[in-house]
């Protein structure tokens, strides 16, 4: 009876064994997939990042050009200059030369 129960003990043991191995191999998996995720998050904002970047850098630049068009607009616009530009309404002929054409 006793070398039945070894060998009973040792079957427990192999199946516990196996099942161990087993979850450990699906564990290392998740693992390695959940890496794999965080990588292609990484790279997908990554290049969000570079594109944002590039954007802002655009942008930046049509301020900078826009802010210059003004400034040059400023010094010749008549109705900044008008001695009159206390009256709430400014004559046609000048505000037309002001208007984008």
């Amino acid at each position: 009876a006793y070398v039945f129960q070894s060998h009973e003990e040792d079957d427990r043991k192999v199946r516990r064994r196996e099942k161990n191995r087993v979850a450990a191999q699906r564990s290392r998996k998740k693992q390695t997939q959940k890496a794999d995720k965080l990588h292609e998050e990484y790279e997908s904002l990554e290049q969000e990042n570079t594109s944002l970047k590039r954007e802002i850098g655009k942008l930046t630049d049509e301020m900078k050009h826009l802010s210059e068009v003004l400034k040059d607009h400023e010094k010749i616009c008549p109705l900044l200059h008008c001695s009159m530009n206390f009256v709430t309404v400014p004559r046609p002929d000048a505000l037309a030369s002001c208007l984008p054409r």
